[in-house]
């Protein structure tokens, strides 16, 4: 059964059959024959707006609705061959992030030829070395692309300069277009026609409509409506920004203050037009949300906005919206505008599960919460990742037109049978291929399927290690002493990892790396409580998706092993860990 929960306008698509067209408080959603694909439908992601609805699952599919007149219309499969890791939904466009770092987008400013067909945007970045993309935003009429190289790209209607151009020589880029270099997170909303970038020092930077003060600039006058070129935003409040959502008139700032001797503590801050900022007057500046509903709230969880509605979680179970109400968007069991924040009842969620497994989406007119606990990717689908995280790289590969292509050493190296000539052969194969060849060159050695291109597979399978699966590459990898270069203390006990792939795995967990991507140095302490015996079944399954051949498994530390699956949230992983566990104990 799929824990998802749906309110708001139920008309053009008609997600909910024989439901009214509003829908004024939370009710189930189910799929068509949900009990025949339940395996196939564990939501991963929704993203709605006026263009339409897409469900992407963990399975790497999705389906999506459009918002056309027809009351019988059912949902259709995305054809995209490549996983999907990303989906996003526009005012007028639709964005697909893959696995392998492509984008796949359609709508008018997108394709206007056809605007219901999916095309490879990130194929059209002039720059062959900047094409693997690991974030996307959907803004009203714009799409922006993050790449792995840490560049934006805009692409879709400038009309309101959100590209960060002058509108009058460019009203529409009909391809992405450098925006801005070094950027760690993009902020826009599915109705925004504005944008935030946020540098590695963590300034922010804004562009686009500004009528209402959303962009948090300060008083605007009628020449400051639209701004033409990212302008840096002043008096931003202290701590770190962890989520900017956008409506159409109005933003919301989420900061998360960290004071070494509390823990830290997360505060709401708003910009923009009165009726649906959270303050019921004009906001020109981002100012804290300081209501009485938030007292005990120091743990916003998620905040989700839409065309000028607002919905936030917090870890006591509680649901709070503001903003237009006129089709039940807010789930507040009536159509009243609400200008001041609310409560909201929630019908009761799973039994006995942890609110901070469920997520908000809120498109034009209506909203989604759905249950989506954090699970492992596969081992392939991760080092696919990491392929495409050049701040790692340190070896370079040139194609047949002089392109630089990287890579990591460390993979290479087991992966090509530890054989410094299976290195030079693979540059001389590299040396005559195109960049997209070489992309999927790697792409199959780090993940070993051939079914990214099997012609160019059968070329590199004399190479590499083609029998031997990923997992037990990485095990390898992580048994072999003299590749641990990172630190990790507990109670009694050192562990050492291989910092490459411990980088690669660890925003998968909950508490056990949480600070491994930030940390410049090679150590971190573990501030988790789980035992040592835990802790090795967790070290282990980090670098293999197995469990490790020589630990027993006694009666006595089951109930602590469920705790600790429970506490990383991996009751989903694949394999399912505590299966194996369950498995081994009887056994």
């Amino acid at each position: 059964m799929n824990d998802c929960l749906f309110f708001g306008s139920n008309e053009l698509p008609k997600l909910i059959k024989n439901e009214p067209d509003k829908i004024i408080k939370p009710i189930q959603f189910k799929f068509e024959n949900e009990n025949e694909n339940e395996n196939e439908k564990q939501i991963k992601q929704i993203s709605t707006s006026d263009f339409g609805t897409i469900f992407l699952f963990k399975n790497g599919k999705a389906i999506e609705y459009l918002n056309e007149n027809d009351s019988n219309q059912n949902p259709e499969k995305i054809q995209i061959e490549e996983n999907i890791q990303k989906v996003t939904v526009g005012w007028e466009n639709e964005a697909i992030l893959t696995i392998e770092g492509n984008v796949f987008a359609k709508g008018e400013d997108i394709n206007p030829k056809n605007k219901k067909e999916f095309i490879n945007i990130s194929s059209l970045i002039e720059d062959s070395n900047d094409r693997i993309i690991q974030d996307i935003v959907s803004g009203d009429s714009s799409i922006y692309l993050l790449t792995s190289n840490q560049n934006v790209y805009g692409i879709g209607s400038n009309l309101s300069n959100q590209l960060g151009f002058d509108s009058k020589t460019l009203k529409k880029a009909k391809k992405p277009i450098l925006m801005m270099k070094n950027v760690s997170k993009i902020f826009s909303g599915n109705a925004s026609k504005f944008v935030f970038l946020l540098n590695s020092n963590q300034e922010l930077f804004g562009c686009g409509f500004n009528k209402h003060a959303q962009l948090g600039l300060g008083e605007t006058t009628k020449d400051e409506t639209k701004i033409q070129t990212l302008t840096k935003i002043q008096n931003i409040p202290k701590g770190k920004i962890i989520d900017i959502q956008c409506g159409n008139f109005h933003s919301i700032m989420l900061i998360e203050n960290q004071n070494q001797n509390e823990n830290p503590k997360r505060k709401l801050y708003s910009s923009g037009f009165f009726l649906y900022n959270g303050h019921q007057k004009q906001i020109n500046k981002f100012t804290e949300l300081n209501l009485p509903l938030f007292e005990n709230d120091n743990d916003i969880l998620e905040i989700s906005v839409g065309f000028n509605h607002t919905l936030i979680l917090t870890t006591n179970n509680k649901m709070i919206g503001f903003g237009i109400n006129s089709s039940g968007q807010l789930g507040t069991d009536n159509l009243m505008l609400h200008k001041n924040p609310n409560k909201i009842e929630l019908p009761k969620l799973r039994f006995n599960e942890d609110i901070s497994n469920y997520h908000i989406s809120c498109g034009f007119n209506n909203s989604f919460i759905y249950y989506s606990p954090p699970s492992f990717s596969n081992l392939e689908e991760d080092l696919i990742k990491l392929f495409g995280r050049k701040e790692f790289c340190n070896i370079s590969f040139k194609t047949e037109n002089g392109e630089i292509i990287e890579a990591h050493k460390l993979i290479l190296k087991y992966r090509l049978n530890q054989n410094q000539n299976q290195i030079e052969k693979l540059q001389e194969i590299i040396s005559k291929k195109s960049i997209k060849e070489s992309n999927q060159i790697f792409e199959m050695i780090y993940s070993n399927n051939s079914k990214i291109n099997p012609k160019l597979y059968s070329e590199i399978k004399e190479i590499i290690n083609s029998n031997e699966k990923i997992e037990e590459t990485m095990k390898r990898i992580y048994l072999n002493e003299n590749e641990k270069d990172f630190i990790i203390e507990r109670k009694e006990k050192q562990y050492k990892f291989p910092k490459l792939i411990l980088i690669m795995r660890s925003e998968l967990y909950r508490g056990m790396f949480l600070s491994v991507t930030e940390d410049k140095s090679n150590k971190v302490t573990d501030y988790s409580e789980l035992s040592n015996k835990s802790f090795q079944i967790f070290e282990y399954w980090i670098y293999s998706n197995q469990l490790k051949e020589d630990i027993e498994i006694i009666g006595e530390i089951i109930p602590e092993i469920v705790r600790a699956i429970d506490y990383f949230q991996l009751n989903q992983t694949y394999p399912n860990l505590l299966d194996l566990l369950i498995n081994k104990f009887n056994n």
